[in-house]
């Protein structure tokens, strides 16, 4: 159990927190949310005693472990994957060690009946005991099954941790935190190291956790699955919610629009007794009245409404200016940091105007490497990538604020690639970002990492461009600001690629997503959750025809490769076929449409086409040729969908 007291932080004479008070039970699964900056991650450094709170109190049950993942890796190991997660057991092996001793001391000796024994063989079971319940015997088997889910395949294992980019280090870190199984689990923003199918994993390990988790988190989705309670930080106070995520969002609204009427009632009530006090409080008839509503006021519960941070950025997209149907093209394309390692290999993609795509995929599939080669950041091995005509690329990197210069502040930031009608407007566009005046001239180095993603992001309105990439844009955004985020998406008219783990921010945002897996990529009509459900339904039917196919072969199973090239290859064929007959569809239904105006020109003008009006031609061609256009928009509609 944790306990905090009347706890307080303060920074340069400002309260991040004041006098707030809770306590986490045993099987409690909290969510901490509020704002970037409202002092989450300073909450976890309190409990995990990495900082000291400026007042208050906190206890922490005698004996209890805490495991806590940071935002950051304070240091590289240069262990291999496999040594470095099984240092996790440092406890196991020191009850090892303990067990292996008592054990050769109780050999030697043969005073039996004595206290002593009894002692050292009671230490035996005890250790025994705890060593069980760590799972001692099935260590290995644990840390394979966790760094598997992780999304490390068993070559990884013996490759040493410097290889590994920081987030996949961050997964080492939270495999040997779940391994070690502590009392409480506290975890900082864990999902912006993670894939989607790590994260899933995830979730299901803590939901069914045998401990008290605390965690920060912007992943909605993630939230709901893991929370049973949620503790918001707001206006430096706290407001707790038995409830995950998206049921003290309503929770919220609810309880802020009952003090809300609660309060406006009571006002009126007050103006009430206020107006009885002033009329008669100079009649000797009305005193003992009046005496009794000015005690009436004294005693009154005032209703008060929570203060909660409404602060959220507000911005739009320009208008995206006109390019051709063709966006990007790559044909048998081979992408590669080093010669002998193909990241993806011999690949064909295409998106045309007005699409939006998201991409999915575990980490290191190369979602990146394609983003990097789309935007001419990495030139092909092989094969070609072109874009189409007049397309300009609006681009947000999943480094994007390290690319920020930390000497510069946030104005000098915008300043410099700021140019004509557009700089007079760079404070309102940084106002829009939340940067107050006081903000716009802070250095970009003393920025969070919030901060830092609402600045890069406010660099992308500084010119116009019909195709937008954004590679994990929501990693450092808090739950208003991705709600704004993707709301200007939706209106935004281009042509978008989403790299997100992200399911609540992507679900609705593409109409198409594409899977990097094995070097390749596979396309998958719909949004993310479309795709998650096809992936369980072929998963499903992946299985049953290897099962049919072995029972047919004697049980020999058969190599599905070429089954899936070529199954591919057919679906692709059927793609191409279905996209050229919607093609001559459009061009089609244009000349349709130009026959009708044409026709309805002509019965504008009854003097000038009289006979051709009477004879009834005119209408019956023009009947005829608006049923042809209705078949042809019937069949068009039924191959987009």
């Amino acid at each position: 159990m944790i306990q905090l007291n009347k706890l307080s932080v303060n920074f340069t004479g400002d309260f991040l927190f004041h006098d707030i008070s809770f306590v986490a039970g045993d099987r409690d699964r909290i969510g901490l949310v509020g704002h970037n900056g409202a002092g989450k991650s300073t909450l976890l450094k309190i409990i995990h005693k990495d900082m000291e709170p400026t007042s208050g109190t906190m206890v922490v049950t005698t004996g209890y472990k805490i495991g806590y993942l940071p935002q950051e890796l304070a240091e590289t190991s240069y262990k291999t994957v496999w040594e470095e997660t099984m240092s996790a057991f440092v406890e196991v092996k020191q009850l090892e060690a303990k067990m292996q001793r008592l054990t050769n001391e109780l050999s030697e000796r043969t005073d039996y009946e004595t206290e002593e024994y009894a002692l050292l063989a009671q230490q035996l079971s005890d250790t025994n005991d705890r060593y069980n319940h760590l799972g001692g015997n099935m260590i290995e088997g644990e840390a394979e099954k966790v760094l598997a889910g992780m999304g490390f395949k068993r070559t990884d294992f013996a490759r040493p941790m410097a290889e590994f980019s920081n987030g996949w280090q961050m997964r080492v870190c939270l495999s040997k935190i779940l391994l070690q199984k502590p009392e409480i689990i506290l975890l900082d923003e864990p999902t912006n190291h993670l894939d989607i199918e790590s994260i899933q994993w995830l979730e299901d390990y803590l939901a069914n956790y045998d401990g008290c988790v605390i965690l920060v988190s912007h992943d909605r989705a993630f939230l709901d699955r893991v929370t049973n309670r949620t503790v918001e930080i707001t206006c430096g106070t706290i407001q707790d919610y038995k409830c995950s995520y998206s049921q003290y969002v309503e929770q919220r609204l609810e309880r802020i629009e009952h003090q809300q009427a609660a309060y406006e009632n009571q006002q009126q009530q007050i103006a009430q007794i206020e107006r009885f006090i002033e009329r008669f409080r100079y009649k000797a008839t009305k005193a003992r009245q009046v005496q009794s509503r000015l005690k009436m006021l004294e005693k009154m519960d005032r209703v008060e409404i929570d203060e909660y941070d409404s602060s959220s950025i507000t911005f739009k997209f320009p208008p995206a200016p006109h390019s051709g149907r063709a966006v990007v093209d790559a044909k048998n394309l081979t992408l590669a940091y080093e010669p002998t390692t193909n990241v993806l290999d011999s690949i064909d993609f295409h998106i045309e105007r007005g699409e939006r795509v998201a991409f999915v995929g575990r980490n290191g599939e190369g979602k990146s490497t394609m983003v990097k080669a789309i935007v001419g950041e990495l030139a092909p091995m092989s094969g070609a990538l072109e874009l189409g005509h007049q397309v300009v690329i609006g681009y947000y990197a999943q480094n994007q604020a390290k690319l920020l210069d930390p000497e510069k502040t946030v104005f000098e930031t915008i300043d410099d690639v700021a140019v004509g009608d557009i700089r007079p407007k760079i404070r309102t566009i940084l106002g829009s970002f939340l940067f107050d005046t006081e903000a716009t001239e802070k250095k970009v180095k003393v920025l969070s990492g919030g901060e830092k993603a609402r600045l890069a992001l406010a660099k992308l309105l500084l010119s116009p461009f019909n195709l937008l990439i954004l590679d994990e844009p929501t990693n450092h955004l808090d739950m208003p600001s991705k709600d704004v985020l993707k709301n200007a998406l939706l209106q935004y008219e281009g042509s978008l690629i989403l790299v997100s783990h992200d399911r609540d921010f992507l679900q609705g945002l593409s109409t198409k997503t594409y899977e990097f897996k094995d070097k390749q990529l596979r396309g998958y009509t719909g949004d993310v959750y479309d795709f998650l459900n096809q992936r369980k339904l072929e998963t499903l039917n992946e299985l049953q025809r290897a099962t049919a196919t072995a029972t047919a072969t004697g049980g020999k199973p058969v190599s599905s490769n070429k089954e899936n090239y070529e199954r591919r290859k057919e679906q692709e064929a059927a793609d191409r076929k279905k996209k050229n007959r919607m093609r001559k569809l459009e061009d089609e239904m244009e000349q349709l449409k130009q026959q009708i105006a044409e026709i309805e020109d002509k019965l504008s003008q009854p003097d000038k086409y009289a006979a051709e009006i009477n004879s009834g031609e005119l209408y019956k061609a023009y009947e005829a040729t608006k049923e042809q256009l209705e078949e042809k928009e019937l069949e068009w509609l039924e191959l987009s969908e």
